[in-house]
C-alpha cells in the first residue's frame, strides 16, 4: 500500500512540476506581447486590437496553472504563529482540514469552469472587446488548472494522512522535493 501511495504522490508532483515549468515558458511571450503593445501604442501611435486580450489570457494561464506548483512547494500563505508552534501531527491535521476546504472550493471551480466552457463553445461566446476572441479555451484552462490543483491536494492529503496515522513520513525528504 505504501508503495502505491508513494507512486501516486511522486507522479502527481512530477505532473505538476512539468505543467508549471512548461507554462512558465509563456512568460517571455507575455512580456513580448506587452512590450510590443507599448511600442505600437507610444512609438508608432497605432495600438493593437489583440495585445490586451492575449496578455490577459497568457497571464491567466500562467497564474492559474502554476497554483498547483505553489501548493507542491508549500508556498501558499500559512498562519505561522500557530502552525510553527504545534507538533508535526497537529500540522498534518491542520493541513488535512485546510486541503479538504480548498478541495471543496476547487471542485466547485472545476465544475463551474467546465459548465462555462461547454456554454462558451455551444453559444460561441467571445470576450467583449474590439478583437472579440473566443473564451472557451480560457474556461477549459480554468477547469484543467482546478483539476491539476486537486490532484496535488490529493497527494498532499495522502502524505498528511499517512504521517498522521503512522507517525512517519510517506516520502523521504529527497522524494518530497
Amino acid at each position: 500500500m505504501k508503495t502505491l501511495l508513494s507512486i501516486w504522490c511522486r507522479a502527481t508532483g512530477w505532473l505538476v512540476s512539468a505543467t508549471s515549468h512548461t507554462i512558465s515558458l509563456a512568460l517571455p511571450l507575455l512580456a513580448g506581447t506587452v512590450a510590443f503593445e507599448v511600442f505600437s501604442r507610444y512609438v508608432l501611435d497605432r495600438p493593437t486590437l489583440w495585445a490586451y486580450d492575449v496578455s490577459l489570457f497568457l497571464f491567466g494561464y500562467i497564474g492559474a496553472l502554476c497554483g498547483a506548483h505553489a501548493q507542491l512547494k508549500k508556498s501558499h500563505i500559512n498562519v505561522d504563529i500557530v502552525y510553527l508552534a504545534v507538533s508535526q501531527r497537529w500540522k498534518n491535521a491542520f493541513d488535512l482540514l485546510a486541503n479538504t476546504l480548498g478541495g471543496f472550493f476547487l471542485l466547485v471551480i472545476a465544475s463551474k469552469g467546465w459548465e462555462k466552457a461547454v456554454e462558451a463553445m455551444e453559444f460561441g461566446y467571445t470576450r467583449q472587446s474590439e478583437w472579440a476572441p473566443s473564451i472557451s479555451h480560457f474556461w477549459i484552462m480554468v477547469t484543467a488548472a482546478a483539476v491539476l490543483f486537486l490532484l496535488q491536494l490529493s497527494a498532499d492529503m495522502i502524505r498528511d494522512a499517512w504521517q498522521l496515522v503512522t507517525g512517519e513520513p510517506l516520502l523521504s525528504e529527497e522524494e518530497q522535493q
